[in-house]
């Protein structure tokens, strides 16, 4: 007795149906960037509109085009453009630093700072306040980046001892060795430097107000390098994911890509927080969300981290700024009231996994 199959109406006969499925679910996906693209743009217009100085709307569109050297023209290009623009920058790196963690550690809870560089930029920053007097945000940039990368080279380093390479858990270990460390060296610096205490408390908490052309500039080079050695990694990426033996089996060096996802994380992270001060939540929760959307493929992932990040970021700044007029809530603040009831309820509606 014979079984006929009927092909589906449009499809040849043996053929199977998924690639016009995983075609639709592509489209669907690439539909999902254009709209997150969409979303940071309009948070981006808000965030140069929005401010202490109220500018209608129309005339921040004109001058946004046609600058004409008033008084609105200054703040929107000498003070609004930048802090958007280092917004989308710290974003960016924020975002996608925080997916390439839980990537090479498999770990879901990971965020940018596990590996000690927020806490390595914060040591960069004490140590520029406390012995040398520099307060400005311009004047302690390389030094958080500077102990950014300290920190991260000190992890890695600490987590490859041995003939063995460097696992997701011997650095998560050797990360928070070097983070106590630098806590308790930070602790002693400002109890013994009452001013240096004053100074540090608002870096600390995160913020973007204050950041010019310049701090742009100097950020974007990093950020950029970053970004585009982690997106290159993805691929490599999603055959770790199924383990180190299957990912050397498909070819993929693993102490090559892990060393390189590391040294991506300290540009990326480093950057963000020398410029911003440690942003707590967008690393943590974004990759979260982007994984709930696209699943656990890496390339989309981090794509849409990349976009997702910003969004939340900028939002966080101009949410902030109206909740706080005529001052402004600090970003970092509003990041950890909008991210922590964010990742209970996904934690609630899912189980954190990484496949």
């Amino acid at each position: 007795m014979s079984v006929q199959v009927q092909a589906a109406p449009g499809s040849r006969a043996g053929t199977p149906p998924g690639p016009p499925v995983r075609r639709s679910v592509v489209a669907l996906r690439g539909l999902g960037l254009v709209v997150t693209l969409a979303a940071l743009v309009v948070v981006a217009l808000l965030s140069v509109w929005t401010g202490t100085r109220g500018i209608p709307f129309g005339s921040t569109w004109n001058l946004l085009w046609n600058p004409d050297g008033s008084e609105a023209s200054v703040i929107i290009h000498d003070y609004r453009i930048p802090r958007t623009l280092l917004a989308l920058l710290v974003g960016m790196a924020l975002g996608l630093s925080g997916a390439l963690m839980q990537s090479l550690t498999r770990n879901p809870l990971a965020d940018p700072g596990l590996l000690g560089v927020s806490l390595g930029a914060s040591t960069g920053v004490v140590v520029a306040i406390g012995f040398f007097g520099i307060a400005s945000a311009r004047g302690y940039l390389w030094f958080a980046f500077l102990g950014a990368a300290a920190a991260s080279v000190l992890v890695f380093v600490l987590g490859s001892a041995g003939r063995s390479l460097a696992t997701p858990d011997r650095l998560v270990v050797a990360g928070a060795a070097v983070t106590a460390v630098l806590y308790a060296f930070n602790s002693a610096v400002l109890l013994l430097h009452p001013r240096a205490f004053d100074s540090f408390r608002f870096w600390t908490v995160g913020s973007l107000a204050g950041r010019d052309t310049e701090i742009v500039l100097i950020v974007l080079p990093f950020v950029v390098v970053g970004l585009l050695l982690a997106l290159g990694l993805a691929p490599s990426l999603n055959a770790l994911a199924m383990g180190d033996q299957m990912g050397r089996a498909l070819g993929v060096n693993v102490g090559r890509t892990r060393t390189l996802g590391a040294v991506a994380v300290m540009l990326l992270c480093g950057a963000a927080t020398a410029a911003a001060g440690p942003i707590g939540f967008v690393g943590l929760v974004v990759p979260h969300v982007a994984r709930f959307v696209v699943g656990p493929d890496q390339r989309w992932l981090f794509a849409y981290s990349v976009l997702l990040a910003p969004v939340l970021l900028i939002g966080s700044d101009v949410l902030g700024r109206v909740l706080g007029a005529p001052g402004e809530i600090q970003v970092g603040i509003v990041t950890a009231f909008l991210g922590a009831p964010l990742f209970i309820a996904l934690c609630r509606r899912r189980k954190l996994v990484m496949l």
